[in-house]
């Protein structure tokens, strides 16, 4: 007679063997085994009386007791079947459970639909195909972007990201850049680096990251995010991909740099991202050497860049638009910029201004093309405790001035809105009277 055991089954036979044959005892078998050496002697009794199939559970093949009907099973997929086509398992058992009034758990009308066809598990579903396509004919038509975060110096510094410009038809590397963090202000600097360099291409092929496009809806009614801004004044079309697989050429081409570029600076003993920027361009074209190929066309689709250094320096700009009180005051991040009090000044009241934050660290601002002149007022600048010594007769005053800030500190009403661009690509600036007193304050901290 054949008889199906489970191991548990298995094992117990083979030890309760070797009680039968006297290699060990109940006690010992009984550690083995984690049970009782009362239940030893039971199990022993039924297997000398009956044979293997004592230890074999009396239940198995047989109708389990907590079975539900086969006309609630009948009843249920007939329901499914006509009322809730296409419903997946979860929501039609809510609407059996809240509509219909029936008691069963999800997982069983998960295997009732199964077994029905009515399900096709994702285990079992045929998986998307991607297919390959053609490389694009002309250098210069596609740029594959996209950032790579990992342990770059194998912890000779801190992980970073790595910024990876590739042209879709031949597969050069174009441009690399290490940087803390894929923000936008280092997608300005990386791309405005390319352009110099190689000119500006047909479009730009990137992932959702929202630095390339607006993935949640706000109050601003945003549509286009500043990187994408800036394309656009560009006259650089922006593709997204729907999948990694989509833009394979730079996550292969990423893999690949995980490999070689991390040995190749262990190598040459970097340990630093500055000392790294400045020794890619070798690696580059160390790189393009060995793996680029020719293009199907050898036309360079890479536009002139027509624009001049200053305007460049405007377009590559986190730009945000603020109204100018009659005070002649703009607000921006917890700071009033003061407009100078001009005529010309005068008859910007109650107007939109422009407010321009460069990835250098200053700032400007500006109206159809004019920038204006401005002071600063800080509301989170720091008290100097030095002066507060000195001056005697204000002591009192200050100390209580003080202990409110410290307060505002708790509360955490003295830092800077969390709606601000990062400012981790900004770390100096080409004018000292118009540094951004936000970034002066995060340097300082």
């Amino acid at each position: 007679m054949l008889v199906s055991m489970s191991d548990k089954e298995l094992k117990r036979l083979s030890v309760l063997q070797e009680i039968c044959d006297q290699r060990i005892t109940q006690s010992q078998a009984a550690q083995l085994l984690h049970i009782s050496e009362r239940q030893i002697r039971r199990l022993l009794q039924k297997y000398k009386a009956q044979g293997p199939a004592a230890l074999a559970h009396a239940g198995r093949g047989q109708t389990s007791n907590s079975k539900l009907p086969e006309e609630l099973r009948l009843k249920c997929l007939n329901i499914v079947s006509d009322q809730l086509h296409g419903f997946g398992p979860t929501l039609a058992h809510e609407k059996l459970t809240t509509v219909h009034g029936f008691d069963l758990s999800v997982e069983t009308l998960r295997s009732w639909m199964i077994a029905a066809d009515l399900w096709i598990p994702r285990a079992k579903r045929l998986k998307r195909p991607y297919q390959p396509r053609y490389n694009r004919d002309c250098y210069g038509e596609l740029i594959q972007i996209d950032g790579s975060h990992h342990d770059w110096f194998e912890g000779r510094a801190a992980k970073c990201c790595l910024l990876v410009f590739i042209d879709d038809a031949t597969g050069k590397l174009q441009h690399l850049r290490f940087c803390e963090s894929e923000s936008t202000f280092d997608y300005m600097i990386s791309t405005r680096l390319y352009v110099e360099q190689h000119g500006k291409p047909l479009a730009f092929y990137s992932d959702k990251h929202s630095v390339f496009r607006v993935n949640q809806s706000s109050k601003k009614d945003t549509k286009i995010t500043q990187f994408g801004r800036v394309l656009s004044t560009l006259n650089i079309d922006i593709i997204f991909a729907n999948s990694p697989q989509a833009k394979g050429r730079v996550e292969r081409a990423n893999r690949t740099l995980h490999d070689r570029l991390i040995k190749e600076m262990r190598l040459e003993a970097i340990s630093s991202i500055a000392d790294a920027n400045a020794w890619l361009p070798c690696f580059i074209e160390q790189f393009n050497r060995k793996f680029a190929k020719m293009a199907f066309n050898p036309k360079d689709l890479h536009r002139t860049v027509t624009e001049t250094a200053e305007e460049l320096d405007d377009i590559f700009t986190w730009r945000e638009p603020r109204r100018v009180t009659n005070s002649l005051t703009i607000t921006y991040d917890k700071c009033v910029y003061i407009l100078e009090n001009i005529q010309e000044n005068q008859k910007l009241i109650g107007k939109y201004l422009e407010f321009l934050e460069y990835p250098d660290g200053t700032v400007a601002i500006m109206h159809e093309g004019r920038k204006i002149n401005y002071s600063i007022f800080d509301k989170l600048s720091q008290l100097n405790q030095r002066e507060i010594v000195e001056n005697k007769r204000l002591s009192s005053v200050l100390l209580h001035i003080q202990q409110q800030h410290e307060e505002l500190e708790q509360q955490n009403k003295r830092n800077r809105s969390q709606k601000m661009p990062s400012r981790r690509a900004q770390k100096t600036a080409i004018q000292q009277r118009n540094l951004n007193p936000v970034l002066d304050l995060e340097m300082s901290i």
